[in-house]
């Protein structure tokens, strides 16, 4: 419900969850303020080279720069003129639902109807003790609050009573957006229960693919689809966006020489490697690689017309500006994905720009 329909085109998205670590390559840091102005810059970069959405994550920890969506994509709203606007994710399951509507609705009024919403359960719960939530209630939360999301985007008054949260009696929903509706997306890892959520909800899927062959995660969709249907939904209607780690440069071998000091440090510090800060050597890096969209144009557009023939997804979202990526080389890979990757992927897929 509220997603964006699909209207035959092959959308492009960056996306930036902000982390702050050391730059391997000078061993400096950058402090949250300088973060958010790189941010607010790649977007603009992002708006002029035609990328078509870029979204900002949450996180309520003190080595990542963002922990308000909303906030920094009303800012982004007024460097930018066309790009739509997206949270990457919003942890939902300890947020209040109205308190998010109507930030996001303020955005979409602000940015003349530009604005989505990618909900998730989130990756760290920092969150629920931060706003005093219980973790055993965790997957109801969410899944509750979804529920209250959807109906909120479908009226201006809303009447909803639920478990985990003081009913609503008529209540007036305000500002209302400037769109009939706010595209509603569920980001998903590796959980049916996530992506089956999402389908009845008529939500999109945002599944993120960190790592892996693409196929172990083909049941994810089929679930996703599978639930929509029986949930009343066309399958035009069930829109499938992928999401991961990307860099794109003008040889596989060089982006694959800069992508990767970058890489390490992230993987280290916020992934595989985080239980004892072992570092990730070149040769497990070129090996992760494989999986992920790193290297040359042409490589990252075969990997996405492939993802494309087994997904079926409308929509390829990229993250970057990790482990202290110089701006420079962001910006740079952000152009070569909207000049030189978006159009042969749309060619082969033969949809329009």
């Amino acid at each position: 419900m509220g997603s964006s329909g699909n209207d035959g085109n092959f959308e492009f998205g960056i996306y930036t969850l902000g982390d702050l670590a050391v730059d391997p390559r000078t061993g400096g840091l950058k402090n949250a303020g300088e973060r958010m102005k790189e941010i607010i810059r790649a977007a603009k970069v992002a708006d002029d080279a035609g990328i078509d959405v870029f979204g900002v994550g949450e996180h309520h920890r003190l080595d990542f720069a963002l922990s308000s969506p909303p906030v920094v994509l009303a800012a982004i709203a007024q460097a930018t003129s066309r790009i739509r606007l997206t949270s990457a994710t919003t942890v939902l399951g300890t947020a209040d639902p109205v308190r998010v509507f109507e930030d996001f609705a303020t955005l979409d009024l602000i940015s003349d109807g530009r604005a989505e919403i990618i909900a998730g359960r989130g990756a760290y719960i920092e969150s629920f003790p931060l706003f005093g939530f219980e973790l055993d209630d965790y997957k109801e939360l969410f899944a509750e609050k979804l529920e209250l999301m959807r109906q909120l985007n479908l009226s201006e008054r809303v009447t909803w009573s639920g478990r985990l949260r003081s009913p609503l009696e008529d209540a007036e929903i305000a500002p209302r957006p400037a769109q009939p509706a706010i595209p509603l997306w569920v980001g998903v890892g590796s959980t049916a229960e996530s992506a089956a959520l999402a389908g009845r909800q008529g939500a999109g899927m945002a599944l993120a693919l960190l790592g892996g062959e693409p196929t172990k995660y083909k049941h994810l969709v089929d679930c996703y689809k599978e639930a929509g249907i029986a949930a009343g939904y066309r399958e035009e209607e069930l829109r499938v966006a992928i999401t991961g780690h990307c860099y794109v440069a003008k040889t596989t071998e060089q982006a694959l020489d800069e992508f990767y000091a970058g890489y390490s440090v992230y993987y280290s510090q916020f992934m595989g490697g985080k239980e004892n800060g072992t570092p990730l050597s070149r040769e497990d890096f070129e090996k992760l690689a494989e999986a992920l969209a790193i290297g040359s144009p042409e490589l990252i557009a075969e990997k996405i017309i492939a993802q494309h023939k087994l997904f079926g997804h409308s929509r390829f979202m990229a993250q970057m500006d990790i482990g202290g990526m110089p701006a420079a080389q962001v910006e740079s890979s952000i152009r070569l994905l909207a000049k030189e990757v978006a159009p042969l992927v749309r060619e082969a897929l033969q949809v329009k720009v």
